[in-house]
């Protein structure tokens, strides 16, 4: 703040040392006051000035009728005055040089066509002079750091600071997580109502954040995405430096995509959400009390070198609940050397329980706590810790909680506590972890979400790059193949040898005699498809017929499945063993294509497990893709059987990302089933819709 050069782009709105209330009011409870009171009472370190043309004096301040006649250079300006004056004083805060405004008027894009005009008026001024802008419809920002203390908000909380910056998309939302971060003794060092985001975005705040040695965690809570392909270099790059948490709002919104695929069919928009957030690195919560949690860990906790947690109690009941949770997020119990089960049983009572979870019983002290613990953090099988603590009456917990803490600090490996008691013995526990950085929850599956969180933010950190495989194909050539609606056999025959999939062997048959002629080149038994491109799903009507082994089974059935609206009759070799997967994508007008793998078959809208992506996808995301889903200790191999080729999976999964990326004009395409065995990937039957 002593440098004599003035504070330009985001500094301007972190580190200004001059603001303006353009619209601050001596009266109580408006915004124009609230702000102007906010700014003195939270110790802000610059000048500030009110601009208001009916008064002369407010909070003792000499107060100027507009922001043109301060004599000062002022770098922020906070602009509350109603929606129709708005334009004119950001046309003022221009020709005073004013670094960066915060709009908090409301009534603009929000609002309608007209408002969203008179919005973008504000912005071209803004931009005209390289002034940046926050809002409008917000409730400002924050910067808590001991050298600015600016509070250019007017809502009632200005939480400690710490290593936590924090963006919200609602104003009314923002008031409330700055009074439970207060409350729960999360540093938060900076903090952002967005609004309309007219100008400034949560990717400009990342990269901000990202160049900011003291800042660890950013949290978000998004409603919606400005423009989700900018925000996915930006945030995937700072998420190497920082951990990432949203809770992303909006899951159950109507209208899911509509389409006739299984890909189309399971990629609703918040997939869309989800599979961009994991490709990123940003960690989603379901809840604003789980941003907490998991904000706190990530602030204050080492990450952990495994999964492996070690489980310290007083009780039973709490430990079967951690346990429980601890089995949910996927986390594991440690196994504990011998030697430290023969040291805890040493200094334990008999009744004790010295096998993970460590149940202390009732009379446990705040000495068992201490030298327990101790032991625990020792054993190398222990990567995190989670103390847990049911007060009786006989103990004080605020002396187990500081005996915990004591034991805690400057541990590498880390350590949660939860604390099941009574309110003010809960603030009390809280103000002497403020000090001494172990996070403490009420109840056992908030501790474990957050260790969960940990564990999490390590495999992001440990996580390659991955790299995104590209094979060259004419493009022109086929697009002269795409022709609108769903792809006929042949089409689909040439979209997949320009990529390199393999396909089972087969062909188009219009007559009997070419159906013969197929199924001896191919071999018998061999399978025959009704060709009718409109049809979705074949089998629902009657339209595959399978294992047919001789020319009389197939002149039949050829008879059988050719109608005047179809193309043909798809004859193909029957493939026998291996396992069926899908693997498509649909293009998301938001989000662009998103890719799905799972269990395919007939079964797969039913059984839907399936994982989401968005493309392109790299060799590392593809092979995550495959491992995600819950039937894949099955194509792993299980009961004897070989496990798949999975080289030949994840390559597939690519080429098909590869399409969706070159071929924007393909709306929708899957391939179900996929065959999988441990010799190769065939793809039996290809569905593609091309706008």
């Amino acid at each position: 703040m002593a440098s004599s050069t003035r504070p330009t782009g985001l500094d301007a709105l972190f580190r200004p040392r001059s603001v303006a209330v353009i619209g601050a009011s001596r009266r109580p409870g408006s915004i124009g006051y609230e702000i102007l009171h906010n700014l003195i009472t939270g110790g802000f370190v610059g000048k500030v000035f009110p601009v208001n043309p009916k008064a002369d004096v407010l909070h003792s301040i000499k107060c100027h009728r507009t922001v043109t006649a301060i004599t000062d250079p002022v770098d922020l300006a906070v602009v509350v005055v109603p929606k129709d004056g708005v334009p004119a004083a950001i046309e003022q805060c221009a020709k005073k040089r004013v670094g960066a405004v915060i709009v908090i008027t409301a009534g603009f894009k929000e609002t309608g066509v007209v408002g969203a005009q008179a919005e973008a008026r504000i912005l071209r001024t803004a931009r005209r002079v390289g002034m940046r802008l926050v809002g409008p419809n917000c409730m400002g920002i924050q910067n808590a750091q001991s050298d600015v203390r600016l509070n250019a908000t007017f809502g009632r909380s200005f939480p400690k600071p710490g290593p936590v910056a924090f963006v919200s998309q609602s104003g009314a939302m923002g008031e409330a997580l700055l009074a439970q971060a207060d409350q729960i003794n999360l540093g938060v060092s900076m903090f952002v109502s967005m609004g309309n985001r007219a100008d400034v975005s949560a990717n400009d705040l990342l990269e901000y954040w990202g160049k900011d040695p003291a800042i660890r965690c950013v949290l978000l809570y998004l409603e919606s995405f400005g423009n989700p392909r900018n925000f996915v270099p930006t945030a995937r790059r700072i998420s190497r430096k920082i951990a990432l948490v949203t809770v992303k709002a909006g899951r159950s919104r109507a209208g899911a995509l509509a389409a006739s695929s299984h890909t189309g069919a399971l990629a609703g928009a918040d997939v869309a959400a989800d599979a961009l957030l994991k490709d990123c690195g940003v960690q989603r919560v379901d809840s604003v009390e789980e941003l907490f949690d998991v904000g706190l860990a990530l602030s204050k906790l080492p990450l952990p070198k495994g999964r492996r947690v070690a489980v310290l109690t007083n009780a039973g009941g709490p430990a079967i609940l951690a346990t429980d949770a601890l089995v949910r997020w996927g986390l594991e119990m440690a196994p504990l050397e011998e030697t430290t089960r023969a040291a805890l049983r040493e200094i334990l009572v008999p009744e004790a329980s010295v096998q993970n979870p460590i149940d202390m019983v009732a009379g446990a002290t705040a000495e068992n706590y201490r030298r327990s613990l101790q032991l625990l953090l020792r054993d190398p099988t222990v990567d995190m810790v989670l103390v847990t603590f049911v007060p009786p009456i006989t103990h004080d917990p605020v002396l187990v909680a500081r005996t915990v803490f004591e034991v805690a600090k400057g541990s590498k490996k880390p350590v949660v506590g939860c604390f099941m008691s009574r309110d003010e013995v809960m603030r009390s526990i809280s103000r002497e972890a403020e000090q001494d950085w172990v996070p403490v929850y009420l109840y056992p599956e908030s501790a474990v979400r957050a260790l969960a969180a940990l564990d999490e933010r390590r495999r992001i950190l440990e996580r390659p790059e991955g790299r995104v495989k590209r094979r060259r194909v004419d493009k022109e050539e086929l697009r002269a193949l795409l022709k609108p609606g769903w792809l006929g056999v042949e089409a689909r025959r040439a979209l997949s040898a320009a990529y390199g999939l393999d396909v089972v062997p087969g062909g188009l048959a219009r007559s009997q005699n070419e159906a013969v002629a197929i199924a001896k080149r191919v071999g018998y038994p061999v399978v025959m498809k009704m060709s009718v491109p409109d049809v979705t799903h074949k089998s629902d009507v009657g339209g595959v017929l399978l294992d047919l082994g001789d020319e009389a089974a197939v002149r039949k059935a050829f008879v059988r499945l050719m109608s005047s609206e179809a193309e043909g009759v798809n004859v193909q070799k029957m493939l026998k063993g291996g396992h069926e997967v899908v693997v498509g994508f649909h293009a998301d007008p938001q989000y662009g294509p998103i890719l799905m793998f799972g269990l395919g078959g007939v079964y797969v809208e039913v059984l839907k497990d399936v994982s989401f992506a968005l493309c392109p996808v790299s060799e590392v995301r593809a092979k995550e893709l495959v491992r995600e889903i819950k039937g894949w200790p099955i194509l792993a191999g299980v009961r004897g059987r070989a496990g798949i080729d999975e080289r030949a999976l994840v390559e597939a999964i690519q080429r098909i990302s590869q399409i969706a990326i070159d071929l924007p004009e393909i709306q929708e395409l899957e391939l179900n089933p996929l065959i999988v065995s441990p010799n190769g990937a065939c793809a039996v039957d290809m569905r593609a819709r091309v706008v």
